[in-house]
């Protein structure tokens, strides 16, 4: 599948170096300008040894360089950075003579080489491609670092500016001891949110305690909360320690909390108060060292949506909150998400990465991933085993049975206004002016499918 990736904005393509390698002065300062002009950071460098001196795996760029060069040539220079990071995309620039030279280093892992003389837009449009690799690789690997190897880690992948403040917010306020509440759907992530949280913070050694409250009956969740004594009731034979007693000095992470009956609601909001438990059949008050992380697919900000959750433990756990965006509202991500998903479910399953037909790229573009992150990796696993299905969820409606004409392209016409937003930012005027529709219809039809503009304003 040839996927296409929305061009990287200026901003995106000055968070990466471009070295730009050359003993030509008067070439290498020409090209070095005309890359800066074009938003890149690019930096000089008048041979291979002077690159190498600063150079080191996890190098946040790309390297450009010509191929014929006095000592050590592009070749060797581009042997030597794949045994520092064999990941770090190099372009080859080669006269005529050396294009066999160069081809042979593509089939080594080159990124990329232009024949000489090359467009300028030629080497700026192979440098956004390459960019956007680059900083994918980076990004899969600061996650995995971050989750601690989990795969998990893979559903906050993204290059949106919604997920790039949310994978910051998550660095800001891990080694803060403050509770928080994380809002998302079914399958966006909100368990990785909550242990990322606990794997950053300086509370990573001991226990990260989760407790799903929607699993449990009532008759059981206030004895898994808070522990109990010895004939607390009938068959307590024997003491058991609370799940926020055990978490002491860690996590705990309350999922589903909106499904959390009413009677342990206020048992909870006065441990959170006073950072004191009393088990079931017991009178002694234990402090506990506590921080708890509490996850819900509901606003409970909402009296209508919220029932009978108790408006106090709302407002004592809504100190911080974090929304993790559905999957509908950062599409550019998708690509991203389903080619690291593909490929990891191919290696899992001992396979090669298929080919991908038309009917599994429409469906990546028409479906609304109700299920989110969840439902794009199983996706993925399915096509890495070749059980996709022939005709796109996407294409099918709420009750099941095929959608109509006018809701496909109701899904497409959503999918575009969204893909719009993200390219600027969320930007009214900027936003209308690229679909080429009135401001009130842009309005009409954010309401008729529920796109939320200002989530993709950049900096919110």
């Amino acid at each position: 599948m040839t996927a296409r990736t929305p061009g990287a904005t200026t901003a995106d393509l000055a968070a990466l170096e471009v070295a730009f390698v050359d003993d030509d002065a008067d070439l290498r300062d020409a090209n070095v300008q005309a890359l800066q002009l074009a938003g890149f950071r690019a930096t000089p460098y008048g041979g291979g040894a002077a690159l190498l001196e600063r150079i080191g795996p996890d190098f946040p760029g790309i390297v450009v360089t010509d191929v014929r060069m006095p000592g050590m040539d592009g070749i060797e220079l581009f042997r030597r950075l794949k045994a520092i990071d064999a990941d770090i995309p190099v372009v080859l620039i080669s006269g005529h003579a050396d294009v066999a030279m160069a081809v042979e280093a593509m089939s080594e892992g080159a990124y990329d080489f232009l024949a000489k003389p090359y467009a300028g837009a030629r080497l700026i449009e192979t440098l956004r491609r390459a960019s956007e690799k680059r900083a994918l690789i980076l990004e899969n690997r600061r996650l995995r670092a971050m989750a601690g190897g989990a795969e998990e880690e893979s559903a906050l992948i993204g290059v949106t500016p919604a997920m790039v403040r949310l994978r910051q917010t998550i660095r800001d306020l891990a080694d803060i001891d403050v509770d928080v509440l994380v809002l998302g759907e079914t399958g966006s992530g909100k368990d990785v949110v909550a242990s990322l949280l606990h794997t950053l913070s300086r509370r990573r050694a001991k226990p990260f305690v989760a407790l799903n409250c929607g699993a449990l009956p009532d008759s059981v969740i206030e004895s898994e909360l808070f522990g109990y004594e010895p004939g607390a009731f009938t068959g307590a034979q024997k003491k058991r320690v609370g799940r926020i007693e055990y978490s002491s000095g860690g996590t705990l992470f309350l999922d589903e909390l909106e499904s959390m009956p009413l009677s342990a609601q206020v048992k909870l909001l006065r441990v959170l108060e006073t950072r004191e438990i009393a088990p079931l059949g017991s009178n002694d008050l234990r402090r506990v060292d506590l921080r708890v992380v509490a996850a819900t697919k509901i606003d409970l900000g909402d009296p209508a949506g919220r029932g009978d959750f108790r408006q106090d433990l709302y407002y004592r756990l809504n100190v911080v909150t974090l929304r993790i965006p559905p999957l509908r509202e950062r599409r550019r991500d998708i690509p991203l998400l389903f080619t690291h998903f593909l490929a990891r479910a191919a290696q899992k399953y001992g396979r090669s990465p298929p080919r991908l037909d038309r009917a599994v790229e429409r469906h990546l573009v028409e479906n609304d991933w109700s299920g989110n992150v969840r439902e794009l990796l199983h996706f993925a696993e399915r096509v890495a085993l070749g059980l996709s299905e022939p005709a796109p969820t996407g294409a099918m409606a709420a009750n099941g049975v095929p959608a109509s004409l006018p809701e496909r392209l109701g899904t497409i016409e959503a999918n575009l206004i969204r893909e719009a937003l993200e390219a600027h930012d969320g930007d009214v005027r900027a936003t209308v002016q690229a679909l080429g529709i009135p401001r009130k219809t842009f309005y009409d039809k954010l309401a008729r499918y529920g796109i939320e503009r200002a989530a993709y304003e950049r900096g919110k």
